[in-house]
């Protein structure tokens, strides 16, 4: 029998809730990691192939990603086993059913992720009183329509090309998974000179050394379409993406997309994690050797974040966009000179940084001190 313990550690995870209702086809895995800086925050993600070692990591990394940004939450996640494009009034039903079964766990407050959206998360709170990332006319601040994670990824490119000598303007940007993270940080990048050179969704690949038009696959898939429907460049298998030569390298799609088997394909300088952990520990040892630059999930993306911590708090779309920027060129700083100093991995500087206020803010919980 599988150990079901084996994901324990000192850190959590505190509670896992395995979720069945099959009257609504209902099959969900919630993990409350840490709460020892507040009550967990974490997305609600649905895919068809989730699963619960997929949502322990994912916990894992908002816990980290959390403390790292220094915000009174602790980190969690939920994933539901359902194809997100099923009809709107299957999806609320779905939803709803979910929220009702987490009713009672007060130490975690969900928040959107892939496969749900603002409306998603309206659904829940009412159904709950909390979730975080509502829609703006009930009071909240809609992080992916803003952007917030995309712009939050820039402010860390913005700081990290620093030491590596590299330029915005001209700078060749690929990104995996133009949905709202990458189509953002794309938009953002180009904004300040940077040249698209390649993009994927869930369906293809387009490529084109001469630069892609950012506007126009926006207004593409905003309108239902595939990239591979747009007019110019050439069109390929998405992992395509994974051979462009670039500058900047966006994983902006699923977890590990880039592993053993495939991490010596990318040619890049600089790679910005928009994804939770989208590298294997394996490929970011072998960027690290080849020279390639690693900015971590946790320290890169967590602009969406910040912007529910600023919601829940009760502050601005404003408010959210200076913490995030403040916050998140902070973080890229402080571990690029850890790696600097001592010349450990990005992630082993970032998870250092993490855990030290994650312990910190154990010492004051009555159950939850570490051991001396």
């Amino acid at each position: 029998m599988e150990d079901p313990f084996r994901f324990a550690d000192e850190w959590g995870p505190l509670k896992v809730l395995h979720l069945h209702r099959p009257s609504v086809g209902l099959k969900s895995v919630v993990v409350v990691d840490n709460i020892a800086c507040g009550p967990a925050v974490g997305g609600v993600r649905m895919a068809t192939d989730v699963g619960a070692e997929e949502c322990f990591r994912l916990a894992r990394a908002m816990s980290l990603k959390n403390a790292a940004a220094g915000l009174p939450h602790g980190g969690g996640k939920s994933v539901i086993a359902a194809d997100p494009k099923m009809p709107p009034a299957q999806k609320q039903r779905l939803i709803r059913a979910f929220a009702a079964a987490i009713a009672d766990v007060r130490d975690y407050v969900p928040g959107p992720d892939m496969g749900t959206d603002e409306l998603a998360m309206g659904w829940i709170r009412d159904e709950t009183g909390r979730a975080v990332g509502l829609p703006r006319e009930i009071g909240g601040i809609p992080l992916d329509e803003i952007g917030a994670t995309g712009f939050g990824l820039v402010a860390a490119i913005d700081e990290a090309r620093r030491p590596i000598g590299l330029e915005l303007a001209g700078a060749r940007v690929v990104v995996q998974g133009f949905g709202a993270v990458g189509k953002h940080a794309a938009r953002l990048l180009v904004e300040r000179g940077a040249v698209l050179v390649g993009a994927s969704d869930s369906h293809g690949a387009v490529l084109d050394a001469d630069g892609l038009d950012v506007a126009s696959l926006i207004a593409l898939k905003e309108a239902g379409g595939r990239l591979a429907d747009y007019g110019r460049g050439r069109k390929a298998a998405r992992d395509a993406v994974i051979d462009m030569p670039c500058d900047i390298w966006i994983p902006a799609a699923r977890p590990d997309v880039i592993r053993g088997d495939n991490v010596a394909r990318l040619r890049t300088r600089l790679v910005a994690q928009g994804a939770n952990i989208p590298c294997t520990e394996e490929a970011e040892r072998a960027l690290a050797t080849a020279g390639v630059l690693v900015i971590p999930d946790f320290i890169a993306n967590a602009g969406g974040v910040i912007c529910a911590a600023t919601e829940y708090q009760g502050g601005t779309q404003a408010m959210a966009f200076a913490s995030i920027d403040e916050k998140i060129r902070a973080n890229t700083r402080s571990v690029l000179a850890e790696v600097a100093r001592t010349k450990a991995l990005p992630r082993a500087a970032a998870v250092a940084l993490a855990q030290r206020r994650i312990r910190a803010a154990m010492r004051t919980r009555r159950w939850d001190a570490p051991a001396d």
